[in-house]
């Protein structure tokens, strides 16, 4: 689905304040005055609230989703290689998105049954899904061991790009990164994560140590 401009304006606006508020703590009328629209315009557009997180749920993930499947449909690559890239791809979503995944940590953490936790299911079965297929594709060519523990292996890249974001201010101040401004602190983590995932994700895969 392509949203019009006015529609991008109340999703931005929307998933600002669930990453603060929350799903449940976001009433339209907030929604509303965020983006600077009547709530008559966000049910014309969503028709509900639910409606409305699933849109910000597609236009966030829609661009991933695309990257993952030209990704796999590469045949000019070895599986390692699309790992990588892979690897790659998902550190710059996180930090390109902070509000988003903002709101996919809050809303587990509360681990509440509704409609955003249905949506982060189908959106873990849809990735749990696309990295099988990677992952067969690079065992059925030698390249990766068989028993690989997939929903441990997208535990481990989610976890541990999460807990940095968590735990910005933390890791600042003991590696003494407190001079950099906020775009090369992200630069800087970007490298970071991506080389250390990899080297992490090289062990896991593969009988290389």
């Amino acid at each position: 689905m392509e949203f019009n401009e006015k529609q991008l304006g109340i999703i931005n606006a929307a998933e600002r304040l669930f990453s603060v508020k929350g799903f449940d703590g976001t009433s339209v009328r907030d929604i509303a005055q965020e983006a600077s629209v009547n709530v008559a315009m966000i049910s014309y557009y969503f028709g509900s609230k639910e409606r409305l997180m699933e849109a910000v749920f597609e236009e966030k993930t829609k661009k991933m989703r695309l990257k993952v499947e030209n990704l796999l449909a590469e045949s000019n690559m070895t599986a390692h290689q699309k790992v990588n890239i892979l690897i790659e791809d998902y550190v710059e979503k996180f930090l390109s998105q902070p509000n988003f995944h903002r709101i996919m940590m809050l809303e587990q953490i509360t681990d509440k049954p509704g409609v955003v936790a249905g949506f982060i299911h189908e959106l873990k079965k849809k990735n749990l899904v696309s990295i099988r297929r990677l992952i067969s594709e690079g065992q059925k060519k030698g390249e990766f061991k068989r028993n690989v523990d997939l929903v441990l292996m997208m535990n481990t890249i989610i976890g541990i790009v999460s807990q940095m974001m968590i735990t910005k201010r933390f890791y600042i101040e003991t590696n003494n990164l407190e001079h950099l401004t906020e775009t090369e602190y992200n630069n800087y983590l970007r490298k970071k994560l991506t080389t250390y995932l990899k080297n992490l994700f090289k062990v896991i895969l593969t009988n290389e140590a």
